[in-house]
């Protein structure tokens, strides 16, 4: 197996890490990454086969875990009941209960609420230049999770803040002030969802929150922990990707083009699915193994973590033609923009909703919509979202 080397805090790296993961890739599907001491899978294969393969999984293996130190036991107590880190049967127990409130009748009854949001934003578009993200792509995503789980609206910039926060735990380079931040994020998040979930306990409504209160899998219902961080967890990956996927769709294409094909219905899949193939908000999920295994060429140990680079695997020559290409055209081939196998992103389903409702009202309004600035992305990894998007109609 081959080493490489790249700083994950390396700004010019934060700003275009697609030529490392062509490097990457160009070493075998699976690398050793120096700065992480960690494997990493590159090709589309090794990181759908990983993601799949139920010999490796989300949980440390207990042998191997490490005491969490006290001043972070706030955000880990969280976690601890979060499916999107567990492993069956906990898993397979939350989803479930979730996947029952959470159904596909559901998100496609939030369309006419997201068309109604959609054009309150576009209205409301200053004449001059303005931030995208801040104007539309962070008040859509938030407004609509708060609507489908039954969270007042009037906190949305809280929740907002909030999540924030608690992604800065998973970034390269975290510091003590942004643990600090986190844990003081998870507080104020759980102390405001004790009193809406009590409130919804005394009256119950048709909304999702209500539902995962009732919601009951072989007599079992969810635990108040398990409720919280089911709520926190759906509430902050409900927006924090779809706020990316946004910005850097609009800035795919306004760069790039393709507006022109999301007012026919049947290419608008293409090209939605186009910019997440290309620039995806998420690049970077791990995984442990569970059993001493070979797998393309590398012998994993119980216990070995690997980085499974999906966005490195959404440009592999051997699956898409000319793959560093911006191509609004190219037929829908399954990307790993959303993950696979059991800890496929839930909300999936709603995020492509809100972007096929969201982008071509944006450019059938604004036609001639143009960049007001270079973008630049945000200073974070492994999350890949920008920290304005400039633009002038």
């Amino acid at each position: 197996m081959q080493s490489v080397s790249q700083s994950p805090t390396d700004p010019e790296f934060v700003q275009n890490p697609y030529p490392f993961y062509a490097r990457a890739r160009a070493a075998g599907d699976l690398v050793f990454w120096e700065d992480y001491a960690m494997v990493a899978a590159t090709s589309h294969a090794a990181v759908n086969t990983i993601l799949r393969d139920r010999r490796f999984g989300r949980e440390v293996p207990p042998e191997l875990a490490q005491p969490v130190p006290e001043r972070l036991a706030p955000f880990y107590a969280i976690e601890a009941h979060s499916m999107l880190e567990l492993e069956p049967p906990r898993h397979t127990r939350l989803r479930r209960l979730v996947t029952r409130a959470f159904t596909t009748a559901r998100i496609e009854a939030l369309r006419g609420d997201i068309d109604e949001l959609v054009q309150d934003l576009l209205r409301a578009l200053p004449a001059g230049p303005f931030d995208f993200l801040d104007a539309f792509a962070r008040p859509l995503p938030v407004t609509v999770i708060a609507r489908l789980l039954g969270v007042p609206e009037d906190r949305t910039e809280d929740l907002l803040r909030w999540s924030n926060a608690m992604v800065g735990m998973y970034q390269a380079g975290r510091s003590r002030a942004m643990e600090d931040a986190a844990v003081a994020a998870t507080l104020a998040f759980r102390a405001y969802l004790d009193e809406v979930i009590a409130a919804r306990r005394q009256q119950p409504g048709s909304d999702l929150l209500s539902q995962l209160i009732a919601a009951e899998e072989d007599g079992s219902h969810l635990s108040a922990d398990e409720l919280i961080s089911t709520v926190i967890l759906l509430l902050n990956a409900g927006h924090e990707a779809t706020v990316h996927s946004l910005g850097n769709g609009v800035k795919a294409l306004l760069e790039h083009g393709g507006q022109d094909l999301l007012a026919d219905p049947e290419s608008r899949a293409s090209v939605i699915e186009e910019t997440l193939r290309f620039d995806p908000p998420l690049h970077l999920f791990t995984r442990y193994a569970y059993e001493n295994m070979s797998l393309f060429g590398h012998d994993f140990r119980r216990g070995d973590q690997v980085a499974c680079l999906l966005a490195s695997a959404n440009r592999d020559a051997r699956i898409w033609r000319d793959p560093e290409r911006f191509d609004p055209h190219r037929s829908v081939v399954t990307n790993a923009s959303f993950g696979a196998g059991l800890h496929f992103c839930i909300g999936a389903p709603l995020a492509r909703l809100e972007m096929s409702r969201a982008l071509p009202a944006l450019f059938a309004a604004h036609p001639g919509l143009t960049l007001a600035q270079p973008p630049r992305y945000a200073d974070i990894y492994h999350f890949h979202g920008l920290e304005s998007l400039f633009l002038r109609l």
